[in-house]
């Protein structure tokens, strides 16, 4: 994707999550061209071409936003791009039935003096609801063209390039009380020039928006500032409310008259099938089987099929049969140098390791993940799931939208890492991070641990589920009041069922493989080199040596566990299955398999996972988040060991 600044025409797309905006990128670019991380944050912007009157232009499919005085990171990016990408086409999409929320958006679009064309998407929806919308009067109020369309039916989308503005609207009038207007006033002439209008620049100011404060530090003196800020805190002081409140309530009034003047609403001929099955989905009673319903089946498609039976054919068939044994002589053939043939062939070889692990056994449960992700979000089933695991999640300081990467930890915590991004807040993703790192067992671990319990006493089984779960929560109640920053609000507009459509499904699942290909597979490439040099400096054999005390005297467990602990960082399953062929040579006895098992579930995570946990966290707060893990895992270990002895287990 090309950084902000460059100089090329660019189309961006704007509106609220869930209203349509990735399906009218496809048909505006043809595909995902580029998915990459906005600079300097880890929110993905999409970015591709079209042609608009015979030239080529960028187009940008920023993050869904409620607000252009940001309340997230995905607001402040699209804030962001609208403010260093003066001169662009700007096309806002709409959920026609949810007009209301769509127009708070168009108003500030309005007061920041933007050209932007209107798409009113899902319009059969809103036909389908009896709702009546006076587009044409609309579209002189908001002195803009206003487009009714149908994006996943193509209707409508063909008249997007011949009505692009770029001439601003006339400015919406919207009345403030007397001192904010009074504030914006004296904050105006303070204010460098910008990509939009100084006046919208002192309502975000005087709303309190630190967002702002990068920018204004690039491009004003620090007394200018301070006395921004002065003003702001004057103007705050004769309101028992804050700005910002007022500031959108006047917006919403606004808003309000706006729908009065073009919105007729009529009573529906029939209750739709997409209706009912929307409701029943988050029904306090019949919701729960639904749910329970998906996310089995999301376990059985990324957890089994992918993580198991296609990651077995890959890792065992294509790359253990077919593959590796051909390389491994050609390898041995070309390069001469012992040493240089196991950098690519040994165990921990660039191919034997890296790409096998990468390929063969994480693409498969990416790839799975990004279609289920894919089929849950075309069919608006995903805001549903999040509704109905709020208040469990509420207990661990978290919201409903942090169900999905802990369930799909369950497949594999790389992956689950990776789509932290779908929640607001940086805090949000810091939690949700440490929880898959501390307690999530990925599938192929999982199928190892159970099958120790097998020959145990379901008595065993249920202790670890409940250690587990109570440590999870626990560690998340914890996290959430001493790891600093905003939590985001469960806010959430919940779309209608709908039958999601398979091209546009696809579209999304291979750009996203394509994303995973190119950003997370150089990761494995890397980590396996740093096992390589530990290993041929004597560190790795050193680290077993020094564990051992640990392993031995607080865990209560045979020193060749150790092993297990440290392959357990190479990889997850590979730890579990040392422990499983300890027990099976009776090297385990029950209460040691017990502690054993709690110990490797909340150790540190698989060295993918902690090379993804830099890419997405920072490798500063990857190694505190390890930090903080590796006590908790011992502890609770050795805790365990203590307590089984005192009651004599």
């Amino acid at each position: 994707m090309k950084t902000p600044g460059t100089s090329r025409k660019k189309l961006i797309l704007i509106g609220n999550p869930n209203v349509g905006k990735s399906v009218i990128f496809n048909y505006l670019t043809g595909r995902y061209v580029t998915v990459s991380n906005y600079p300097g944050t880890t929110v993905e912007v999409a970015s591709g071409t079209t042609s608009v009157q015979g030239r080529k232009i960028d187009v940008l499919d920023t993050p869904g936003i409620n607000s252009l005085i940001p309340m997230s990171e995905d607001e402040k990016v699209t804030r962001d791009i609208l403010l260093k990408e003066p001169g662009s086409y700007l096309v806002q999409i709409v959920d026609a039935k949810n007009l209301r929320r769509g127009l708070l958006v168009s108003v500030q679009l309005l007061e920041m003096g933007l050209p932007f064309l209107l798409v009113l998407n899902m319009w059969d929806e809103v036909r389908s609801r009896g709702i009546e919308i006076e587009t044409h009067i609309l579209s002189e109020r908001l002195g803009t063209p206003v487009l009714k369309t149908v994006a996943t039916r193509r209707k409508g989308l063909e008249k997007i390039p011949g009505n692009l503005q770029t001439q601003p609207p006339s400015s919406l009038s919207i009345t403030y009380p007397e001192a904010i207007e009074m504030g914006v006033s004296r904050i105006e002439p303070l204010l460098p020039e910008a990509s939009f209008s100084k006046r919208f620049l002192a309502l975000t100011l005087l709303a309190g928006d630190e967002s702002l404060n990068e920018w204004l530090h690039q491009n004003l003196p620090e007394e200018e500032i301070l006395q921004i800020e002065k003003i702001r805190q004057e103007i705050q002081s004769g309101f028992a409310d804050p700005i910002g409140y007022l500031i959108n309530q006047a917006r919403l009034r606004k808003v309000d008259q706006l729908l009065s003047e073009v919105m007729k609403p009529r009573e529906a001929s029939f209750k739709t099938l997409s209706a009912f099955l929307g409701n029943l989905s988050t029904h306090p009673f019949w919701g729960v089987p639904i749910l329970l319903f998906i996310l089995w089946v999301t376990y059985q498609f990324v957890g089994v099929f992918g993580a198991q039976i296609s990651v077995k054919f890959l890792e065992e068939t294509l790359f253990g049969r077919w593959l590796l044994p051909p390389l491994t002589d050609l390898f041995r053939r070309v390069i001469p140098i012992p040493l240089l043939q196991e950098l690519f062939i040994g165990p921990y070889g660039v191919i034997t390791m890296a790409l096998t692990y990468a390929i063969a056994i994480v693409l498969p449960i990416v790839g799975c993940f990004f279609l289920i992700f894919g089929l849950m979000e075309d069919s608006g089933y995903l805001p549903r799931l999040a509704v109905m695991t709020n208040r469990i999640f509420k207990k661990m300081g978290l919201n409903g939208k942090a169900v999905l990467p802990m369930v799909l930890g369950l497949g594999c915590d790389t992956m689950a890492t990776m789509t932290t991004r779908i929640l607001e807040t940086e805090k949000d993703k810091t939690i949700v991070t440490l929880l898959l790192a501390l307690g999530v067992p990925c599938s192929a671990q999982l199928g190892v641990i159970l099958g120790m319990f097998a020959g145990l006493p379901a008595a065993y089984l249920f202790t670890w589920i409940g250690l587990i779960c109570a440590i999870l929560v626990l560690v998340g109640y914890l996290a959430a009041r001493l790891i600093p920053g905003e939590a985001s609000d469960f806010i959430l507009e919940i779309p209608p069922i709908r039958f999601p459509q398979i091209s546009n499904v696809m579209v999304k699942t291979l750009a996203r493989i394509e994303w995973y290909l190119k950003e997370a597979v150089p990761l494995f490439i890397l980590g396996t080199l740093a096992l390589f040099a530990l290993h041929h400096t004597g560190i790795l054999r050193f680290l077993e040596e020094a564990a051992t005390p640990l392993v031995v005297h607080f865990l209560g467990l045979p020193a060749k566990v150790t092993e297990a602990f440290i392959i357990g960082f190479l990889r997850r399953d590979y730890g579990a299955a040392g422990l499983f062929v300890l027990a099976k040579e009776g090297k385990l006895n029950p209460h040691q398999i017990l502690v054993s098992l709690v110990t490797i579930t909340l150790f540190i995570p698989c060295i993918a996972q902690f090379f993804m946990m830099i890419k997405e966290r920072g490798l500063k707060k990857a190694l505190w988040l390890t930090a903080v893990i590796f006590p908790i895992a011992f502890g609770v270990g050795g805790l365990l060991n203590f307590i089984l002895k005192w009651i004599g287990i």
